[in-house]
């Protein structure tokens, strides 16, 4: 047996390639967009692409199933569980709980485990040579390192009202089918530490049965279906924006992108007439840069892990956009644009200096230290403003201090004075750079940043609430 882990740090997603030596095939489970990369491990084991699987339909990433499909004209089994409402509309095979694919000398049984989503199912392998027993469980959303996949995604990204109670029930009623498994198999699973499909997801790869049976919290409520629900559903992180549209696009036929995509550079005449009809412009910088100076109206989102997520929070997939990128970044950042579906890129300019050579004066981030922070804490007028997560504000906040997440901050401008002097802050300066650009693009000129944020308040002993 051949087994590659492909983990993609930047939405934390893993997905697999698993292949027979002998017959020389191989599958391919919940593919990222960017295919190019299974084609080239097919190429140096000399295999074929026989098999793609996907585990359920998506919700944090823009599967490249269809595009790997085309290319190497393998077949796709896609789940058949779930109900009419959880069907892929395009040319697939179905399949069900206790179907058996074989992959040349290599058994993969469906397990229908449903729960995070009511389609959602994993794969028990085999490596029929070696043994009888299964080796290894891929589980997609269901179970992870330490955690279990959120039920409420449905609900709360995807706008289908009464989901996440019926999903929590369901999900213990499949971690009791993931109970009486042996313990000595591995556990691969779809996400990794940052993703927000779940709340406490472990950094290490993969695990074993028996191990997330003493560690995993979704464990210790046997016959506790009541406190299992209740601690599954609280706290969760705010989901993206952008994943309504994945579960859509994951869902239905789409146009194809089978190759990423060579950007253009644009010169200053294309760059001042598409800002000139409000085009955004994301500069993916590291923030210390962009305080220093940025065109105006261009919103900073930094090309590290984050920067897909926090780009779907902020583009819609209707819409043009430009980036402001170094070029030894722009085939990153297009490959983690496009394992979320935003391909609608305009083309790209590499630094500010196109606008500055060209008259343009560029505006500065008014930074502010703690001790200034404090000082102005004390005056009249002033509105403190964390952009944290709500479960992060309520574990503990500066007191006085307003919550607008910064995920939801374009929708809530009623909520941020115009009138007062405006602090910002979150835990260690991203997400206050974030929402800095996305204030002055609105209008705002009343706002400093306090950009070490939380990281330095608690640091310092300063009291919260």
């Amino acid at each position: 047996m051949y087994f590659q882990h492909i983990y993609d740090k930047s939405l934390a997603q893993a997905s697999y390639f698993i292949g027979c030596q002998k017959a020389g095939v191989a599958a391919v489970i919940d593919p990222k967009r960017d295919v190019d990369t299974y084609l080239e491990i097919a190429k140096q084991n000399n295999m074929k692409i026989t098999h793609i699987l996907e585990t359920h339909i998506h919700a944090d990433f823009l599967a490249g199933s269809r595009e790997l499909a085309v290319l190497t004209g393998a077949e796709m089994y896609l789940s058949a569980e779930g109900g009419p409402d959880w069907k892929y509309e395009f040319p697939h095979v179905g399949i069900k709980d206790g179907d058996v694919l074989k992959v040349g000398n290599l058994k993969l049984e469906v397990v229908h485990t449903p729960g995070h989503t009511p389609e959602s199912i994993s794969f028990l392998l085999t490596d029929t040579p070696a043994s009888d027993e299964p080796v290894m469980l891929f589980t997609g959303d269901f179970v992870f390192v330490g955690d279990v996949g959120r039920p409420d995604l449905l609900e709360k990204a995807a706008g289908i009202k009464g989901t996440q109670d019926a999903g929590a029930k369901q999900m213990y009623q499949s971690i009791n089918k993931f109970d009486a498994l042996p313990e000595y198999i591995q556990v691969w699973p779809g996400h990794g530490a940052g993703s927000a499909c779940g709340k406490a997801l472990g950094a290490v790869p993969s695990t074993t049965v028996g191990y997330e049976k003493i560690r995993n919290w979704a464990f210790q409520h046997k016959n506790d279906e009541a406190g299992f629900v209740k601690y599954l559903l609280e706290d969760q992180p705010e989901p993206p924006k952008y994943f309504a549209m994945m579960k859509k696009l994951n869902k239905v036929d789409r146009p194809l992108l089978t190759a990423v995509p060579k950007l253009k550079k644009l010169d200053y005449t294309e760059l001042s007439s598409a800002l000139a009809k409000g085009t955004k412009l994301i500069d993916a910088r590291d923030k210390t840069e962009f305080s220093k100076g940025f065109i105006p109206g261009s919103i900073n989102i930094q090309g590290n892990n984050s920067f897909a997520t926090w780009a779907g929070w902020f583009l819609t997939y209707e819409e043009p956009f430009i980036l402001l990128v170094d070029e030894s970044q722009l085939d990153d950042l297009t490959r983690k644009l496009m394992r979320i579906g935003l391909d609608n890129i305009q083309g790209y300019v590499h630094s500010t200096k196109i606008w500055e050579e060209n008259g343009g004066s560029l505006e500065k981030v008014n930074q502010i230290t703690i001790e200034e922070f404090k000082a102005l804490q004390l005056e009249k007028d002033v509105q403190v403003v964390d952009l944290r997560g709500v479960a992060e504000y309520n574990a503990g906040h500066i007191k006085g201090a307003d919550n607008v997440f910064v995920g939801t901050l374009v929708n809530n401008l009623d909520k941020i004075s115009k009138d007062k002097k405006v602090l910002i802050h979150c835990q260690g300066g991203d997400r206050a750079a974030i929402a800095y650009s996305l204030l002055v693009r609105n209008g705002y000129k009343n706002v400093l940043n306090y950009s070490p944020g939380m990281n330095e308040w608690v640091s310092q002993n300063n009291p919260i609430e």
